[in-house]
């Protein structure tokens, strides 16, 4: 994520709340990493986080933590500039925000409410903020307390300005796919930027 974007409104405001929530999942009472076994619980709750979409989006978008694999970064870089009412149909971000295969009976459910296109584009774009080191809070540690994340560790710099390897591999592909991305957004009639 270029660190000079400038991210909607919309997309600060909920960024924070988004990380709180997953901050609040990850641990219990006595200090134990539980993020894994309480996004399972999340995850069989959807009937009933559903009726959550337009209210508190954040809180339900944590069951799509790592969730999604983000193949053309500048298109999500795009729309985390957008207000909620300038969003592109889900169809057209599929491409660039793919599911996880466990993923997608979650989709389904999710589908079929009214604003569930709407929401499934806040969650990708609310994973695809907490994926990217620049986007995170100046109080957020580098390391990911989700299992799933442990393995890519800090370096050790507590300064922030280390390069992990995600960080190395997100620049190459944003590069790579920079063009592809200009070009699908110029398809979905948005100004290239030049």
């Amino acid at each position: 994520m270029p660190r000079n974007m400038r991210i909607s409104p919309f997309f600060l405001a909920l960024r924070s709340a988004y990380q709180s929530e997953l901050d609040d999942l990850t641990f219990d009472s006595e200090g134990r990493n539980v993020l894994r076994q309480r996004l399972a619980q999340r995850r069989k709750e959807i009937g009933f986080l559903r009726q959550m979409i337009e209210l508190s989006p954040e809180m339900v978008a944590v069951i799509f933590h790592q969730g999604f694999h983000f193949k053309l970064p500048a298109v999500l870089d795009q729309l985390l500039t957008h207000e909620p009412d300038e969003f592109p149909d889900w169809d057209s971000l599929a491409e660039a925000a793919q599911l996880a295969p466990w993923a997608h009976e979650l989709t389904r459910e999710i589908l079929q409410e009214p604003m569930g296109e709407w929401f499934l584009t806040v969650a990708a774009g609310l994973e695809y903020m907490h994926s990217k080191p620049a986007a995170r809070p100046a109080s957020q540690s580098d390391q990911d307390t989700d299992d799933a994340s442990a393995d890519v560790e800090n370096d050790g710099d507590d300064d922030g300005d280390h390069v992990n390897e995600f960080d190395a591999d997100d620049e190459n592909d944003a590069r790579s796919s920079e063009e592809a991305g200009a070009d699908w957004l110029a398809e979905q009639g948005f100004d290239r930027k030049d």
